[in-house]
């Protein structure tokens, strides 16, 4: 499924745009140009990744410091263990749309009960 995030224009060299659909998607632009999209949830709790700090093709949780690869989605930094799904991105007429992965998700255990109907 195609899913538009935003324009082009209005997503910085840099920064990063949630789509809140579920579970959250994150579009990375960075500062080369390159454009990534990922799983915005950390595998190991809780945390937007959209709120961390980007540095090449890396982004960096704000909770607790992983570190995941915006190419391959692999974590390079604990705590976290899993790596997110990485998710195609297509421009066209300078809107960006993201192809969801067909892949399951690696949520973290406190999302994952709380979809299972357990404890949060």
């Amino acid at each position: 499924m195609m899913i538009p995030a935003c324009r082009l224009a209005d997503l910085p060299r840099g920064e990063a745009h949630r789509l809140d659909i579920d579970p959250p998607v994150s579009v990375f632009h960075t500062d080369d140009g390159e454009l990534f999209a990922i799983d915005d949830t950390c595998t190991h709790q809780d945390a937007s990744l959209a709120d961390g700090w980007l540095e090449g093709c890396e982004v960096e949780c704000p909770l607790h410091a992983s570190k995941f690869d915006l190419r391959t989605g692999a974590v390079d930094a604990p705590p976290a263990k899993l790596p997110v799904r990485t998710h195609e991105v297509v421009v066209e007429d300078g809107m960006i749309y993201v192809q969801l992965s067909l892949a399951a998700p690696n949520l973290p255990p406190c999302i994952s009960a709380r979809l299972a109907g357990g404890p949060a």
